[in-house]
């Protein structure tokens, strides 16, 4: 029995160990399963966080990517805008030009006036004085004297109707001047029909759908990248429906842009592989484009032997405006107008239709030369063996430099016949008002005027002074002085007349 509970003791003890062993085994299990389960939630909460760090940063870029993106926008549309202003200030400077040169002529005309009325002056008070001595001299004097008096008196009085008469004549043939260069001008005006100029100047690309602007932008933007670097050009894309702009003070990759980008959109494969072979392609078709006017241009003014870069040179203007006015279909034009004169003139009209063509090439030439287009212009096509007459005719239409020939100032003639005809060129219709009212303003802001209002297009501003408040001699003065203020204050293309009326009016009614 004792052994029994020996056994019985041991076997307990057996147990007791193997149960204790079992329950470590099992515990030391589960611990190590728990380890296991911790690693692998530490493991996918890292990897979360970094999937999230991930997706944050993604989305950063993106938004600095759009924040560049509209700066750039922001940056062409300065670009642009500045680009128009300087347009302006060259046109305001070229109407400048001419006015100087219309003051200068006529303060030299007024100079000659004086000067004639001060020899008039001078002879009536010599003849004043010999009337005198004439008068003393008769009662001292036989009837001999007197005969020989009277003789030497009617000559000198057939001279002085001699100078008259002189004159006169000179005074005529310069109102025959004037009227046969309105003659020939008339003429060469009515014989070209030109059609006004409307053309708009944005370059815009519509598209079949608002989803094509992603496929044109690609993803992170690689498509739109690649279009701009090999075209040159900045394609802005803002919430304007089916459409995108593209900007480039280069009017030819403007074009070439234009052409791949709608050969694109038409064909739907837009990736940078496909993306270069148009542009390509698009550049050769502009080329010959650009080759096909120029030889066009030449053509229509039957002019021979002119350098290859200079007719390519012309084809460059069909795709560049200047205030809505195409520049090649001008250059064509001023070619036609200054032949025309020139036959007038009697000169050599083939010579004065060359220059007449090739007088805005600069407008043509890269950036890179310094000078102004007609500088550039005639430097270009000096080197390219032009001769002196139309190199300086080139040079002088703005009036930079001197004329040396005739054919210059036909040129300049035609120069202006041709962007001041009727429909050449636009202005907005908010300029122009506030042109007109900004004359009226000027005449308005002197004392003593009751109104004013600026008529004709602007070309005459007509003011009503006071009778009770001003003189005739205060409103001749008055009208001088808004005279100076305009040109002092004011930006206008051509001459503005300034008249003012002071009327005194008295009326009564019988009944």
């Amino acid at each position: 029995m004792v052994s029994s509970i020996w056994i019985a003791l041991a076997s307990l003890a057996v147990g007791f160990v193997g149960a204790y062993l079992t329950l470590r085994w099992t515990m030391r299990q589960r611990r190590e399963q728990a380890k296991a389960e911790a690693e692998s939630l530490l493991e996918l909460a890292r990897r979360k966080s970094d999937i999230e760090a991930l997706e944050a940063k993604a989305k950063v870029e993106r938004e600095i990517e759009g924040l560049r993106s509209d700066f750039e926008r922001a940056e062409q549309r300065s670009e642009l805008e500045i680009e128009m202003k300087l347009k302006e200030i060259r046109s305001h400077e070229e109407s400048i030009g001419l006015l100087d040169h219309q003051l200068e002529l006529r303060q030299k005309q007024i100079e000659k006036e004086l000067d004639e009325l001060k020899v008039n002056r001078a002879d009536l008070s010599e003849m004043s004085a010999n009337m005198q001595r004439t008068m003393a001299n008769l009662a001292s004097m036989d009837v001999t004297e007197i005969k020989e008096s009277l003789r030497e008196q009617v000559r000198l009085d057939c001279a002085e109707e001699l100078k008259k008469l002189r004159k006169q004549v000179l005074e005529r043939s310069e109102a025959d001047i004037q009227r046969e260069a309105r003659r020939t001008i008339l003429a060469a005006m009515q014989r070209i029909a030109s059609k006004p100029n409307n053309d708009i100047t944005a370059t815009v690309v519509q598209l079949p759908n608002d989803d094509m602007k992603g496929r044109i932008i690609g993803r992170e933007g690689r498509n739109i990248k690649c279009f701009e670097t090999a075209t040159g050009t900045t394609v802005l894309i803002d919430e304007s429906p089916s459409m995108v702009l593209l900007s480039s003070f280069d009017p030819v990759r403007r074009e070439i842009a234009k052409t791949a980008l709608e050969r694109l959109v038409a064909d739907g494969r837009i990736h940078p592989a496909t993306i270069e072979e148009f542009v390509s392609d698009a550049r050769n078709d502009v080329d010959q484009i650009v080759e096909n006017a120029g030889d066009a241009a030449v053509e229509q003014l039957k002019i021979s032997r002119l350098h290859p870069e200079i007719i390519s040179l012309l084809g460059k203007l069909k795709f560049r405006t200047s205030y809505s006015q195409n520049v090649l279909e001008h250059s064509v034009e001023v070619g036609f107008l200054a032949s025309i004169i020139a036959s007038e003139l009697g000169l050599d009209p083939n010579i004065a239709k060359r220059a007449g063509l090739l007088h805005d090439i600069g407008k043509a030439i890269d950036g890179e030369y310094e000078g102004s287009h007609a500088l550039v212009g005639a430097d270009f096509v000096k080197t390219r063996g032009e001769d002196a007459i139309v190199v300086n005719a080139v040079a002088a239409h703005h009036e930079e430099v001197a004329p040396e020939s005739l054919y210059a100032g036909v040129v300049i003639l035609a120069d202006t016949i041709s962007a001041v005809r009727p429909g050449a060129r636009t202005e907005t219709l908010t300029s122009y008002i506030d042109r007109l009212k900004d004359l009226e303003d000027v005449a308005l802001s002197f004392p003593g005027v009751s109104c004013a209002y600026a008529i004709q297009a602007g070309r005459e501003v007509r003011v009503i002074v006071d009778p009770e408040r001003s003189t005739d001699e205060e409103a001749r003065n008055l009208a001088r002085e808004i005279r100076d203020k305009i040109e002092s204050q004011l930006e206008f293309p051509s001459s503005i007349r300034v008249t003012v009326v002071r009327e005194q009016r008295y009326v009564e009614t019988a009944k």
